[in-house]
């Protein structure tokens, strides 16, 4: 039995060999990580541990019972009627059941079982069915945080062994014959598969655990990269930040050098050969040009990059494309000592870096074409005059021109007073609460000659707060709304109230007036959605608020309260 003993163990070897090759195997990475698998993965599964149920069975050990010694190796053509097998095919069924789930383990089961049977000995029989049975018995084991579970495999592939002990038992004739050969071989062989099931089932964990490990440290290595680039990724692909960048990788990653090109010259060289390969320089490498002509990873693993200097120091090489929109627009090369420093964990950080870095590129050109896009839409609506209001105003001057010519001239004085503001703010995207109320008083003293004794204006004004910062043309458009919506059905006494006062540490401005007021349904739809009356500016509520959000951000937006016939409060923040 000792003998036994040692041969059964000496065998785990050949487990522990089985054991990492299978780790190469997507299916079964499927298998350790996912509950189910699909019906190619199931075969594939049945195929590979019946295999190795069959590679249990031949690096057993024979026994022959007339003579009562073991054989170190079983036959491979067959057995006597005399001869039984003490092996390890009990493993491969068993690991099948337990990771697979019973069709993968009944699977592996037949294969393997059916295999033992056609090698014929007294025991074929009953050692060919415990095959199967070990099978469903591993898959009754296939549970979620179960089938993981180092202890469980051991039990199961001893509990499996012990079983088919008890199938010989009651199969095998003659009973004395198979009783002996169970009191022999049971112990060992009980033992030696329940610990080659969890000597398997570790070492395929220990595999994992050892690439999940490194996984997560280029992870986190690639969002600590990530983390300090973005910064300066944020201002666009050019010599400074490029500068910058590369310092940072050639820190993180340990290379020999590092360099960032566009599709025409070197934007930074970080590293040896920064003599020659220098900011501003044409692309000095073929292989550059081949990567920005191509659009994909090249490795160069000789001595030689083809740099246009001969005595360049640099050799072995990883570069990666940087696109924008699938278009390659640069590169990023990293150079290293010797071909040993580049493994697949530094390919797939540096095929990482590099979809990371394209992206924070395109992110960068995309908050640039939006803020483009913003300025130009606010400085579009800074520039807009209603045409009505310019030729009603002119009107009102020329007729005034004759009777009261003081008066003309002050609302002359008014009129260039407001348009020349406006043609100013198309320059500007802030200007002071000071300036923009000159703008207010301008625009009320045309509106307060046009409707002459029909119109008041009050002031709650705070001087000390009047230079602070604010979007241009914001409190005018309020006030137009008031007077052109708010007041134009009354006939006398429309009152509009201006207020700009600090209340705690948030200035608050609002204008007020007594007109006809708004349904709850217009109030809704205002500030939210474009609202241009055939009789106002053009610009609208919702085009002052989307402004004062793009600026102050959402806590500065427009608060409207309204009651029909009873006026309407536009107020807003500043903080």
């Amino acid at each position: 039995m000792n003998e036994l003993f040692l041969t059964m163990f000496e065998r785990l070897g050949i487990i522990v060999m089985i054991a990492f090759v299978l780790t190469r195997f997507r299916f079964f990475r499927q298998m350790i990580y996912q509950d189910k698998l699909g019906s190619k993965q199931q075969f594939a599964a049945i195929l590979f541990f019946g295999f190795f149920g069959i590679i249990g069975t031949y690096t057993g050990v024979s026994f022959d019972m007339s003579t009562l010694d073991f054989n170190r190796w079983a036959a491979a053509t067959g057995l006597s009627s005399e001869e039984a097998i003490a092996n390890t095919r009990v493993i491969g069924v068993v690991m099948a059941g337990l990771l697979g789930g019973y069709k993968v383990g009944i699977g592996a089961g037949l294969i393997a079982g059916i295999h033992r049977f056609t090698l014929g000995g007294y025991t074929a029989l009953a050692c060919g069915l415990a095959a199967i049975v070990a099978g469903v018995l591993a898959g009754a084991f296939h549970k979620k945080n179960i089938k993981n579970k180092v202890s469980y495999a051991f039990f199961v592939g001893a509990l499996a062994e012990t079983i088919q002990m008890i199938i010989i038992l009651v199969l095998a004739k003659p009973f004395d014959k198979a009783l002996t050969l169970v009191e022999v071989i049971g112990i060992p062989m009980i033992l030696a598969n329940g610990v080659g099931s969890a000597l398997f089932l570790l070492i395929t964990k220990s595999v994992f655990n050892e690439e999940e490990k490194a996984g997560a440290l280029q992870a986190q290595k690639t969002l600590r990269i990530a983390d300090q680039t973005l910064v300066y990724l944020r201002k666009g692909m050019d010599v400074e930040s490029a500068k910058i960048v590369c310092g940072i990788l050639h820190k993180e990653i340990e290379t020999s050098a590092v360099a960032m090109t566009n599709r025409t010259e070197i934007l930074s060289h970080v590293g040896i050969g920064d003599d020659h390969h220098r900011a501003h320089l044409p692309i000095q490498t073929d292989l550059t040009r081949k990567v920005i002509q191509q659009g994909e990873l090249i490795i160069s693993l000789d001595r030689s990059i083809h740099c246009g200097n001969k005595n360049c120091p640099l050799g072995v090489a990883v570069i990666a494309p940087l696109k924008q929109r699938g278009e390659t627009i640069g590169t990023l090369k990293f150079y290293f000592p010797s071909e040993k420093k580049i493994t697949n964990v530094t390919l797939e950080l540096i095929s990482g870096l590099s979809m990371l870095l394209s992206t924070q590129l395109e992110i960068a050109e995309a908050d640039k074409s939006y803020q483009l896009a913003k300025e130009a839409e606010i400085k579009a609506l800074q520039a807009q005059i209603s045409p009505h209001f310019l030729f009603n105003t002119l009107n009102t001057i020329v007729s005034l021109v004759r009777i009261e010519p003081v008066k003309a001239r002050k609302l002359l004085i008014s009129l260039s007073h407001f348009l020349r503001q406006n043609l100013n703010v198309t320059t500007e995207t802030m200007t002071t609460l000071e300036q923009e109320l000159k703008h207010v008083k301008a625009y009320l003293e045309i509106e307060e000659a046009r409707f002459f004794n029909k119109l008041i204006v009050e002031y709650n004004i705070d001087d000390k707060i009047l230079l602070e910062n604010i979007p241009p043309l914001t409190l005018q458009p309020i006030v137009e709304n008031a007077v052109k919506h708010g007041i134009k059905d009354k006939s006398e006494n429309c009152l509009i109230k201006i207020s700009i006062q600090r209340e705690n540490s948030t200035t608050i401005v609002c204008v007020e007036d007594n007109g006809q007021g708004m349904t709850p349904e217009r109030i809704a739809q205002l500030g939210k959605e474009r609202a241009v009356s055939d009789s106002g500016t053009g610009i609208g509520l919702y085009n002052v608020n989307r402004r004062l959000t793009m600026m102050f951000g959402e806590e500065s937006t427009l608060r409207i309260d309204s009651e029909q016939n009873k006026g309407t409060k536009v107020s807003f923040i500043m903080g």
